[in-house]
């Protein structure tokens, strides 16, 4: 076998890239399909995906198409499972959905997009779509843009460099220097907001989450629907998101801090 560093990102990261994309995909791929993303010779392809199959971190369908493995979803249980961050978040979104009734998630900063660590489900019969382990771009969510907010100028500029201001709904900011005035509002408050940003129908009011070193970077918010949740709803609930911010930071800070 190719060993890693030779040719491109090496055996390794060829079948990481590979698994990745099945695994983050929304729908079954067939073969096909990841052939027209990944980049390689289909006689490769057809080797990487053979042996995620026969180590059991792809499962192939009937319909031939790959899905997530059983072994694969149990490396991710294992190791959600053993998340210390999550351990320390758990109570303070338990407590903040009990005051708010509505959905409260938990997301971390990965480059441009913020990955959902963790859901406290609404309790109304109307819910969010939003799944753990779900990526979303960070400009125009509110646990996005405020764990934005938390970068210094040089860390933010690289993350700003090539990002595209896709807009998703007619209030999604689409231009840098809007989006930079936004953060900078988000600083000194202390509170991002996503006014159906993201998703037509979608409110949320956000917190930033992060340690001393920044290494890392994530946010706390209370999601409901628009017709739901009015914007003066959700000023009233930022006390409440920024005191579960704040506890889940001090707890950390208690726990996962230098030892002396």
């Amino acid at each position: 076998m190719e060993r890693d560093g030779e040719g491109g990102t090496g055996t390794l990261g060829k079948a990481m890239a590979i698994l990745e994309t099945v695994a983050l995909s929304d729908r079954p791929l067939r073969f096909t399909d990841v052939l027209a993303v990944s980049g390689q010779p289909r006689g490769t392809l057809h080797r990487q995906l053979t042996h995620l199959v026969q180590e059991g971190l792809l499962e192939l369908r009937p319909d031939h198409a790959y899905v997530p493995g059983l072994r694969l979803l149990k490396l991710a249980s294992a190791s959600w499972a053993r998340n210390e961050v999550r351990a320390v978040s758990a109570p303070f979104l338990e407590a903040l959905h009990r005051q708010t009734g509505e959905t409260v998630h938990f997301g971390v900063l990965r480059g441009r997009e913020i990955i959902y660590l963790d859901k406290v489900e609404s309790r109304q019969a109307v819910r969010m779509n939003s799944q753990i382990g779900n990526a979303s771009p960070a400009f125009c969510t509110g646990v996005g843009k405020a764990a934005l907010s938390t970068l210094d100028a040089a860390a933010l500029d690289t993350i700003l460099a090539d990002m595209e201001f896709r807009r998703f709904t007619p209030h999604t900011i689409t231009d840098r220097p809007s989006f930079i005035a936004e953060l900078d509002r988000i600083r000194r408050s202390g509170i991002a907001f996503d006014r159906e940003e993201h998703e037509p129908g979608i409110r949320c009011v956000a917190a930033p989450v992060f340690d001393e070193s920044r290494s890392l970077l994530a946010g706390v918010s209370v999601t409901g629907p628009a017709y739901r949740v009015s914007e003066e709803q959700l000023a009233a609930w930022a006390p409440l998101v920024g005191e579960a911010a704040r506890g889940i930071m001090g707890e950390l800070a208690a726990r996962l801090g230098p030892q002396r």
